[in-house]
This record gives C-alpha cells, structure tokens and sequence, in this order.
C-alpha cells in the first residue's frame, strides 16, 4: 500500500497545534490517550513525543482497521456477535477511558469499507455499547483530527498526492483567527429564541423550512478547541422544537458508506419521515438506532473560508463556509451551562434536569448532515428570530 508522503516539519506543526492548542497542554502527570489507526502512526508518534516531553504520559490506543473509530467493538462483532456478547464489555475498557485527562483521536483509515456490511441493528448494538464512553470523553478536553490515507484518499476519489496536500495545509493552518468572524454569530445564537433553515427540494422546487427553538443554550465557538481543521458555531437546539421539512444535499461518509439527498420531516421534535437518494440503508441505520436518534442534537453553521472543497469526511465538510449542518441524535450539554461551570455539580444538576424535560437530547448518535448554502447548493435562507444571515467572503455574518 502507498504511504502518504508528509513532511517532518509539517506533522511537528500539526501535532503542536493539537497539543498546546487543542487540549490546551500537557502538565505533569497528566493522561493523554492518543488513538487510531496504525497507518496514522506517523503523527501519532510525534503527538506521544510531544506528550512524554511535556511530563504526560501517553495511553496509544492503536486500533484495529475494521473498527469505525475505536469503538468498543470492531465491525466483527456486530457482523457475528450475539447481543449478549455485545454488552458484555470488559471492565477495563471503561477503567481505561476514566483514567485519562485528555484525549486526541486521529481518525483516517486503512479501508473504510471494513467498517460496511452491517444491518441497521447491528450497527446501532455497535453504537448503543459504544455510547458510554463516548459520553466519559465529552466532559474531559478532546480533540480530532483527520490524517490522510491512501484508503481515505479513495473514498473521496481524489488522487492521494492531491488529497494528502489539501488535508496537510488545512491541519497546519492558525485556526485562532477564526474566532473574530464566529465572534459575529455567535451574540445572535445566545439572544436568539428560534432559527429557522430553508432549503429548496431538487425534485419539485419547493421551498422547505425547518423551524428549531435556541432557548435555553447558548453558542459554542469552534476555532481548533475540538476538530481540526475547524471553523463552526454551533449550539444544541430545544430537542423538543424541530419542526417542518428539510433537504441535505452535501454527501456525508459514515459507517464505511456514503449518504447523499437526505430529506427529512419532523414533527414536534421526531423524525416522522425520512429518504436518502444514495445510502437510504445506512440512514435507516442512523436513525433507527434508539429513540433520540429521531431527534435533532445540534444546528451550527460552518465558517471556515480557507476549505476551498466539500469532502464527504465530516470532520472536513460541516467546516466549509458558507454551509450549515444539523445532528441526528446526541445534544452537547455543555451549551445548556455557562462555559465557567462545566463539570460543577450545579452544572450536572441542570443538565439532568432539561435531560428529564426533553429538552437534552440523548443518544447513541450523533451523525452530521450538511447542507450547502452557496451558489448551486440547496440552501436557499437562514434566520435567527426573523434576522437573515447571510455568507459573504466564505462566513456567515448578519445581513445589513
């Protein structure tokens, strides 16, 4: 297989970004897993460098090539294993994921469609064993990033060469200048009481509009804290509130498989009706997968200029400005606190309260699906209480 060919200098940058800026160091003592898969072992090895020299200590979670992102289970099990075996997952796995401080994943595959070839339940079994402890790596800093592999490089059909350029300038790129355009959005996002989404349908040219309610949560600012690349303000609606019809029309690659012309219609927050025009299995299996997985998790708007080219990796496409992306499944908690009480128990107190109100939605997803608000894209308005936004040079800003 054809290694991708990447600087020394290029990784060390990129690995220092994800270090000193996304989980913001390394102290003495502290627990950094570095996870993916062996063919990312290139900039996994400088990021344990990095975390040895910084006085951490570095928990490589190397990970098999048929398991879509290190989840408890590979795709083996859900192919032949029973339910029993399912749930029955080790004890350590879950004493591992407690112990560390910090996390940084480094998605990129050896073969994507090792990841295939599972019904709509064995994938959701998959997910549903797996969702604790994504759940563990969300209250403690996390970030991740996408290395380019040859098998990636297919999956988006883009020669390797091209497609290792495009991923490496974009992940040694300052992403701390994104925060003055996000600076813009996001005062409208925390007054706001209600967005609304409209989108045209291909087929008959009608004009959808979806309608979500922003109270009680607040944005959320993405400049390199979380993915990298980055570039998105994001906030978790009322889950209580999604209403109306919407079309997605950017493709998104999940689970080994690609989605694309999603339409959805929702009714008093569940997904009442939905299609796909290519990957309709693998949404069924999205959707499908437990009961707030009917439900929408997160509305943001992407805001990053400098990508130049839609991807069907998510981590790459939800970023592009000019584009907006909903969530099926999981809410972020953390946009119904104030960012200074994160993890206090006042904070876990409340967030289990608007979890009891429905307001919080839980799930073993958390799928992203983006629509494109540029010239030739399905997108048609987006508005915060009856204010437009609009993209001008790459981001969205107010109109006016």
């Amino acid at each position: 297989m054809q290694e991708p060919e990447i600087r020394k200098s290029d990784l060390e940058t990129w690995a220092d970004y994800l270090v000193d800026h996304s989980i913001g160091g390394v102290k003495a003592g502290e627990r950094v897993m570095i996870k993916g898969e062996r063919i990312c072992w290139p900039l996994m090895a400088v990021l344990e460098r990095k975390v040895i020299a910084g006085g951490g200590i570095p928990d490589v979670c190397l990970v098999p090539p048929n398991n879509d992102r290190g989840r408890v289970w590979s795709a083996a099990m859900g192919l032949h294993g029973g339910p029993e075996q399912i749930t029955a997952v080790p004890d350590w796995h879950k004493a591992r994921y407690e112990s560390f401080d910090k996390y940084i994943e480094v998605l990129g595959a050896e073969d994507p469609s090792l990841y295939g070839g599972l019904s709509p339940a064995q994938a959701g079994a998959i997910v549903g064993a797996d969702a604790p402890f994504a759940g563990i790596r969300l209250v403690k800093p996390w970030v991740i990033t996408l290395y380019p592999t040859p098998g990636m490089a297919a999956m988006e059909g883009i020669p390797l060469e091209e497609y290792v350029d495009f991923i490496v300038r974009a992940s040694t790129v300052d992403p701390r200048p994104l925060k003055a355009a996000e600076e813009l959005i996001s005062p409208l996002i925390d007054a706001g009481r209600t967005i609304e989404i409209v989108t045209v349908h291909p087929d008959d040219g009608r004009e959808l509009r979806l309608t979500m309610g922003l109270e009680p949560s607040r944005a959320e600012l993405c400049y390199g804290t979380r993915n990298f690349p980055d570039g998105e303000v994001f906030t978790s609606p009322d889950a209580n509130t999604p209403a109306g019809e919407v079309f997605v029309d950017l493709p998104v690659h999940h689970g080994g498989r690609e989605i694309r012309g999603i339409h959805l219609r929702l009714e008093g927050g569940r997904i009442v009706e939905y299609s796909a025009r290519a990957g309709g299995e693998q949404l069924e299996s999205i959707i499908e997968t437990d009961e707030g997985s009917r439900r929408l998790g997160e509305v943001a708007l992407g805001m990053n200029p400098g990508l130049d080219r839609v991807l069907k990796h998510p981590l790459f496409v939800e970023k592009v400005g000019g584009t907006a992306h909903i969530a099926i499944g999981r809410s972020y908690p953390e946009c119904y606190v104030a960012a200074d009480a994160v993890g206090s128990d006042e904070a876990r107190a409340e967030i289990e309260r608007l979890k009891g109100l429905g307001v919080i939605n839980d799930s073993a997803q958390h799928v992203d699906i983006v629509i494109d608000f540029r010239p030739g894209g399905a997108g048609r308005r987006c508005s915060i209480d009856g204010r437009e936004l609009v993209v001008r040079d790459g981001v969205w800003v107010p109109a006016g």
